[in-house]
């Protein structure tokens, strides 16, 4: 089976994210395919590369980093959802005159059109949060 996965839920207001992570898991080890993961509204937090919390908490962030170094799985924030929050990629924080990239290793930033295509190619969408 074929998975599209979208998170539209902070990861500090919401389990959402920490339950899609954990389905893709569950997913991944069933030998499943997760085509693309997209994060959306609020769901872009995850992706912030210097988001700290304290030590004895779960970071999210490192392990959806670790799930793609691991499995390859394409981790996509929807660009718009990003600059609306201050999330910048590299090239984009070159062309507003910043020295930093802010995304995670591991996820990327691009359009609404990445999600579409997932969509397609999928056997299944599920949207958490």
């Amino acid at each position: 089976m074929k998975y599209a996965v979208q998170v539209n839920a902070s990861p500090y207001a919401s389990n959402a994210g920490l339950n899609a992570y954990r389905f893709i898991q569950a997913a991944l080890a069933a030998e499943h395919q997760i085509l693309r993961v997209f994060f959306y509204k609020e769901g872009v937090y995850h992706a912030f590369r210097y988001a700290q919390p304290p030590e004895d908490e779960f970071s999210i962030t490192r392990h959806w980093s670790a799930l793609a170094e691991q499995y390859g799985v394409d981790l996509v924030v929807c660009i718009s959802a990003a600059q609306r929050r201050g999330l910048l990629c590299l090239d984009e924080a070159a062309r507003q005159g910043k020295q930093d990239d802010d995304t995670a290793p591991g996820f990327r930033i691009a359009g609404l059109g990445q999600w579409l295509e997932a969509t397609l190619l999928a056997d299944r969408s599920i949207v958490f949060g």
